[in-house]
């Protein structure tokens, strides 16, 4: 379906205030254009008799005058019909994008970047806003406006009314050769600025970074680069709307106007009667008014094109495959998971995990350890359903993940990450993400759990202190033990610790030591760790290469083995005795 059709089917959605503004506009038109005749009248029958009738002339005026206050009051009804149809599409719209955003999978966002998805949401449903705020307005009351002015002309001269209608065929022919060009140009515009947003973004989210190596005129080069690609496309436009706005209307202005100086010219000398001057006057008030709705219509034309290429924009957005938030729920499971002859591959064929066998059986600690890019994030993936496998089968109590909704799946699952991520709100609000289930008291005992009572005792508002974006004013330390309170609050049957003590401190990691102790039995715990020395206590310790396993075996099997994990932990052993 086409971006038009489809924007069309959103605005039906909405059609009441829609079509409720277009039967004001018709009638406003139809008000403002009886006034002319009652002009032509005027002049015709009071100006130029012999004797004027100044009662009758006044009655008229009044009658013109109230005619003129009933179309300002219902163009005055038809805007704000328009406008409240118009914002109900976009905020319908925009809604959908988000919503949709929750249902694309994870793979989606490592392709693109946050700010492109961010300029899709915001600056291109704005276009889209305009254009039925803007475009739609203007086209309705210029299309309804000249539909009206020609059925006058016909009604006050055939002839003249039929020279005028040159005018449309010229007007449409201008919008294709228009568009051919001007759709090129905006693709550009807004996929550059698209990248502006992504670089702004990017450049705020690694701004200690760029001070650090001294690399800020480099980052200001690059978007002055971007930022000059765009400044020279929205010239192109600019140069291209300059000849097809007030020129296009002005040339046919006085062309339609020569037409009429020759067309009346010619009656006045030949044989028939002139034409009054009450007709000469309405039929001059009309091609005014005719012209004034053309020249709103070629000036829509840029905004136009620029609402549909950011509607393919969104559209395009849209049509990704995503899957419906189910709302099913299932019963605590138990955690005991099973990787059957499991391979996996971000793109075709290269694999990053192949042919993983092994179990986690309830209550047990599993820990994965390995090089970088072994393996160990990718099982994380899969089992958070983010990624499916390629091949194989991911069991958890018996059943295959997959006949499972990811929403279902994760409901009794928990997650830290080595970076945690904290929203904006308060401590608490982070901690139960506004759960209703999680109650404060409940918030507060996560948080004993973890030991994040002793680290956050020096905050004056405690659980209630301000979390801005990231959780930037607040150490790694205790962004991490907010995470870990956020895990323990939702009572995981399978929790996930994917690096989650290697950014804190000793102590901190200690607290966290044994909290987890307590907090591990009765639920299934899968742990990725550089820290071999806190994966000890491990029921088994799965050694990734390369997404195989090579080792598997509790902490002394693997030592007394003497293969990678014991070079690991010797290694990791000797560099602390250094230290």
């Amino acid at each position: 379906m086409s971006t038009s059709k489809r924007l069309y089917h959103y605005a039906m959605k909405y059609k009441k205030p829609i079509f409720t503004g277009l039967g004001l506009l018709t009638l406003a038109v139809i008000v403002d254009l009886i006034g002319p005749f009652i002009a032509k009248y005027i002049i015709d029958t009071q100006i130029t008799a012999e004797q004027i009738n100044f009662v009758v002339i006044a009655q008229l005026l009044a009658v013109f005058f109230g005619l003129q206050v009933a179309a300002a009051i219902f163009r005055y009804f038809m805007f704000i019909q328009l406008q409240i149809g118009a914002n109900r599409i976009v905020q319908r719209l925009r809604n959908d994008v988000f919503e949709h955003i929750q249902r694309v999978p994870v793979k989606y966002f490592d392709n693109l970047p946050a700010g492109k998805i961010v300029a899709r949401v915001t600056n291109d449903t704005e276009a889209i806003r305009n254009l039925y705020v803007q475009v739609l307005s203007q086209f309705a009351t210029s299309i309804i406006s000249i539909a009206g002015v020609y059925v006058a002309l016909f009604i006050l001269d055939m002839r003249l009314a039929a020279m005028a209608l040159v005018v449309i065929p010229i007007v449409y022919i201008w919008m294709i050769g228009y568009r051919k060009y001007a759709s090129q140009y905006n693709h550009i515009v807004r996929t550059k600025l698209a990248d502006m947003n992504a670089m702004i973004n990017e450049s705020i989210q690694g701004m200690s970074i760029i001070q650090a190596f001294r690399r800020e005129k480099q980052m200001a080069a690059e978007f002055d680069e971007m930022n000059q690609s765009h400044y020279t496309y929205q010239s192109k436009l600019l140069k291209l709307d300059s000849a097809t706005s007030f020129n296009l209307v002005f040339v046919l202005r006085n062309m339609m106007f020569l037409g009429f100086i020759l067309y009346f010219g010619s009656i006045s000398i030949g044989t028939e009667a002139a034409v009054t001057a009450g007709t000469l006057y309405a039929f001059v008030d009309y091609i005014t008014r005719l012209f004034n709705p053309l020249t709103g219509i070629v000036n829509q034309f840029s905004q136009l094109e620029r609402s549909l290429v950011a509607g393919t924009r969104v559209f395009e957005l849209l049509d990704e495959t995503g899957e419906q938030v189910s709302d099913a729920r299932i019963k605590r499971y138990q955690g005991n998971v099973v990787f059957d002859n499991v391979w996996f591959a971000y793109k075709e064929e290269e694999y990053v995990l192949k042919n993983l066998n092994f179990y986690a059986k309830k209550g047990e600690t599993v820990a994965l350890v390995g090089h970088t890019g072994s393996g160990k994030s990718s099982i994380m993936n899969l089992l958070f359903r983010f990624y499916d496998p390629t091949k194989g089968t991911i069991y958890i109590d018996g059943v295959d993940m997959t006949s499972l909704s990811r929403q279902a799946v994760r409901e009794h699952m928990g997650i830290v990450l080595q970076d945690p991520y904290l929203f904006t709100g308060t401590i608490a609000s982070n901690i139960s993400l506004d759960d209703p289930k999680i109650t404060r008291e409940r918030i507060v005992q996560a948080m004993e759990a973890v030991g994040g009572d002793r680290v956050l005792k020096n905050l004056e508002l405690g659980l209630d202190t301000p979390v801005v974006e990231k959780g930037s004013t607040l150490s790694s330390g205790q962004r991490q033990l907010i995470s870990f309170a956020r895990a323990l609050a939702f009572d995981p049957a399978i929790l996930i610790l994917d690096e989650a003590t290697s950014n804190i401190d000793t102590e901190t990691e200690e607290l966290i030591q044994h909290a987890m102790d307590v907090l591990k039995k009765g639920r299934t715990t899968f742990i990725i760790a550089h820290r071999l020395s806190t994966i000890k206590n491990a029921n088994r310790i799965l050694v990734l290469d390369k997404g195989e396993i090579v080792e598997n075996g509790t902490h002394d099997e693997l030592v007394a083995l003497g293969g990678q994990y014991e070079k690991m932990y010797r290694l990791q052993a000797g560099t602390a005795q250094l230290a």
